[in-house]
């Protein structure tokens, strides 16, 4: 590590005063904003009615993060730093609105809350209020990439917004509580994955202010050595600063900014111009500040500023207690707002002295409006990848191997602009897409052994085992204007449901706010999916992801289900286009068979569901007797060998077979975009024809979508309905009832008057269940006519 450069001197004076007068203007909009719903500038006395009569929001936290924006506005205008921050304590959310209030951004983005005495009272008066703005830092938040409503994931994403961005510098304010979350822990790391040369720079501010809402907060109460000795071990270089004097803590403060941004000038011009390839250690700012500082000291005897009852709200009662009023007026009126805002409510120079101008500052910053700086994917055509298909069933290919060749090109074509990364755990070569690695490595910046593969210092790989870090990454890298992919094992991006959940809520909050930009999409590979996790066994088995993204707004959220290769590079090539929508693509990396050439995939893509004319035995101008439908490739291949039984064994039955790409097709029109309205439903699945389903996930997804139709009544779904195990291929969707044999049993028992006529073909069905468990359980393997099944329409 190189050694830390010594600092010319403390701030003067006059930059002292100027510092402490826009923390003290953005300390008091913060309080006015929980407070007041008039008299801004506490023209008059402060009377009952000029309060709000709903008191929301957190203060606690507000006065720490006011002074990290105060000190950064000072080192981005002194350094003309490119600079973005992302505010971990999210609920801090007054904190971030006046600093962008102060800095002219908000107003610019909402001109009725201008930087006068007017916009003054409809800052205070919106803020958690009905038809106003949270409470926390969101989509509204000039400046923000960041939702504030659940911790964990700050850090993760300032990575992801640093990566392929050489210019920016990216704070972020980790909050003490939200430090003690495993994803927080788990993004320490990040820094083994930051390349000096090719990306930005993220210098963490731990911020210590000792509680939660009602407990104190573990790094705080550690000792100064054992915090070290942690933050060390994560390799960072930690800068202490800390106390309750405004004065002395602006000035440590500064001088810490000042190192830290110095070692990291240090860190890039070593790797960019001097070569230098030993992994750096970063600066880290650790910064103790009384929780509720400069609030009330004490609350009718019980002290409030320093411990966790300034949490939120430190004095509730002040409508209805005149004792509260007067001492949430002196409260105010310490902060000195005549020195602060002019007669017309306007900042004096003083306080912005020390504020930025135009894009750097941090409510205007454009990559915190990544739409901005978005470029369109340079996308290949997909005849350079399609696979050759001159007859249904013909010939197999693994469709994520397919998938990879795509991606290699994607990374080629990108290489130089890069501005596309594929993440996900460690399962980039397991999931079949190591083609890429012919056109990039795995970023790394640890030590490197003779024995490994693909790691290197400038890779757009990023492969970490933690969900999360994935997740918060490639949120932060789409959020500031890239592209992005992330691969997963089906049964464990479960782990990021909550993530995406937030994801989902900033993209839909996103769209109602029109100085926000599309972003491309967040695209999930779900694959190691759960038919063909036989090996791994029932803890790897769990298809549903996608019932809960199907519960988020369908305005975002879409689900696709391509049954081959062909249809998952014309799904991978929409999705690739695609702008402010979470989609999530389910598709096996194990060999399965082609279905349609690429005309028939993109045409078949681009409908979400219809007949597979070539697969059935229905005639021209006369109804089906019965409809075999699937969603899923090994639920596709399942429906096609059960019509073919039923072909061989009931030539004379109509089947129509209809495959399902994009699930929200089933939805009604006024649920979902994708919807089908009823009359074009009806023509597909009928309206009083049974409907025997194969679908990849928990069968009562197609119930709860499907609930409306008029055919549901005789709509049979077969999915997973969690009987799992280390066992055959087959024998999975055996044990789930999946199964060709029970696909045919299904169809003879619901087409009326074909028990009967068909009880033999019934018990010859039955009989093959029953030789299936026989046999594997003797052989280990599945029935040769299974494992050796062609399509042999």
């Amino acid at each position: 590590m190189p050694d830390l450069p010594d600092r010319p001197g403390d701030p003067c004076d006059e930059e002292l005063a100027a510092l402490d007068a826009h923390w003290r203007a953005a300390n008091y909009l913060s309080a006015g904003q929980i407070y007041l719903l008039d008299n801004p500038l506490l023209t008059e006395p402060l009377r009952p009615e000029h309060i709000k009569p709903r008191l929301l929001g957190h203060w606690g936290t507000s006065p720490g993060l006011n002074l990290v924006h105060t000190h950064l506005n000072r080192v981005i205008k002194a350094r003309d730093l490119d600079a973005l921050c992302v505010w971990g304590p999210g609920h801090g959310g007054p904190a971030v609105l006046a600093g962008s209030w102060l800095d002219g951004s908000y107003g610019e983005t909402y001109p009725d809350v201008g930087r006068d005495a007017r916009g003054m009272a409809r800052l205070f008066r919106q803020f958690s209020f009905p038809g106003g703005v949270p409470s926390h830092v969101a989509p509204e938040t000039p400046g923000s990439v960041h939702e504030g409503g659940e911790l964990g994931y700050s850090l993760a994403h300032a990575y992801g917004a640093a990566l392929d961005n050489p210019g920016l510098l990216v704070a972020c304010v980790i909050g003490d509580g939200e430090a003690e979350t495993g994803p927080l822990a788990a993004s320490w790391h990040s820094n083994k994955f930051l390349d000096p040369v090719h990306d930005g720079a993220v210098l963490p501010i731990l911020h210590l202010n000792g509680y939660k809402i009602s407990n104190p907060a573990v790094l705080a109460r550690l000792p100064e050595t054992e915090l070290d000795r942690l933050l060390h071990g994560y390799g960072h270089h930690p800068l202490h600063v800390g106390g309750d004097d405004p004065r002395q803590v602006h000035r440590d403060l500064a001088r810490a900014m000042d190192t830290a941004l110095d070692h990291i000038a240090v860190i890039q011009r070593s790797a960019r111009a001097g070569g230098v390839t030993d992994r750096p250690s970063w600066p880290v700012i650790v910064l103790r500040t009384p929780k509720g500082w400069t609030g009330p000291a004490e609350v009718d005897g019980t002290p409030v500023e320093g411990t966790w009852r300034a949490h939120q709200v430190p004095l509730s009662g002040v409508r209805d207690d005149r004792g509260h009023l007067r001492q949430l007026e002196q409260w105010l009126r310490s902060y000195r707002p005549g020195e602060l805002f002019d007669a017309e409510g306007r900042p004096t120079p003083a306080v912005l002295a020390c504020v930025p101008e135009g894009p750097r500052r941090l409510g205007a910053n454009p990559h915190a409006n990544g739409g901005l700086l978005l470029r369109e994917l340079p996308l290949p055509p997909l005849e350079r990848h399609a696979v050759t298909v001159d007859k249904p069933g013909a010939t197999q290919h693994e469709p994520t191997r397919v998938l990879g060749d795509l991606l290699e090109d994607v990374m080629t074509r990108t290489a130089e602009r890069r501005d596309f990364r594929l993440v996900g755990p460690d399962e980039t070569a397991s999931n079949r897409l190591q083609a890429v690695f012919r056109a990039t490595d795995k970023a790394w910046q640890a030590t490197t052994l003779p024995t490994d593969e693909h790691l290197g210092r400038h890779g757009r790989v990023m492969e970490v085992l933690s969900e999360h870090l994935c997740q918060g990454w490639l949120e932060g890298y789409l959020l500031t204007g890239r592209h992005g992919f992330f691969s997963c094992y089906e049964a464990f991006v479960h782990i990021v449901d909550s993530m995406v959940n937030q994801h989902i809520k900033w993209l839909k909050v996103s769209r109602t706010l029109p100085w926000r930009r599309p972003v491309a999409s967040l695209n999930y590979l779900l694959t190691s999916h759960v038919w063909r996790q036989d090996h791994n066994g029932f803890s790897h088995q769990d298809p549903g992801f996608v019932d809960h993204v199907l519960n988020k707004s369908a305005d975002v959220v879409r689900v696709y289900f391509p049954p081959d290769a062909n249809t998952l590079l014309s799904v991978a090539d929409h999705v690739l286009r695609s702008r402010d929508h979470v989609n999530v693509v389910v598709a096996g990396k194990q060999p399965g068979f082609d279905w349609l050439d690429l005309e028939q995939a993109r045409a078949h893509c681009a409908r979400g569901a219809g007949i597979w004319t070539w697969a059935g035995t229905e005639e021209s101008g006369r109804e089906p007797d019965v409809v075999l439908a699937a969603a899923g490739d090994v639920p596709t291949q399942e429906v096609l060998a059960a019509a073919s039984l039923l072909r061989r064994h009931l030539p004379d039955l109509a089947v129509r077979v209809v495959n399902v790409v994009d699930i929200a097709r089933l939805m009604p029109s006024g649920e979902h975009p994708h919807g089908m309205p009823d009359a074009e439903f009806d023509a597909l699945f009928t309206r009083d024809k049974p409907v025997v389903f194969a679908y990849h996930g928990y069968p009562w997804l197609i119930h709860r979508l499907a609930y409306r139709r008029a055919v549901h009544g005789d709509l049979h779904v077969r999915g997973y309905k969690e009987s799992g195990s280390t066992t055959t291929p087959f024998d999975m969707v055996v044990r789930n009832d999946l199964d060709r044999y029970r696909l045919v049993m299904d169809v003879i028992d619901r087409v009326p008057g074909l028990a009967v006529r068909a009880a033999a073909v019934r018990q010859t069905m039955a009989d093959a269940r029953t030789r299936h468990h026989a046999w594997v359980r003797e052989h280990g393997t599945d029935l040769p006519e299974v494992a050796d099944w062609t399509w042999d329409g």
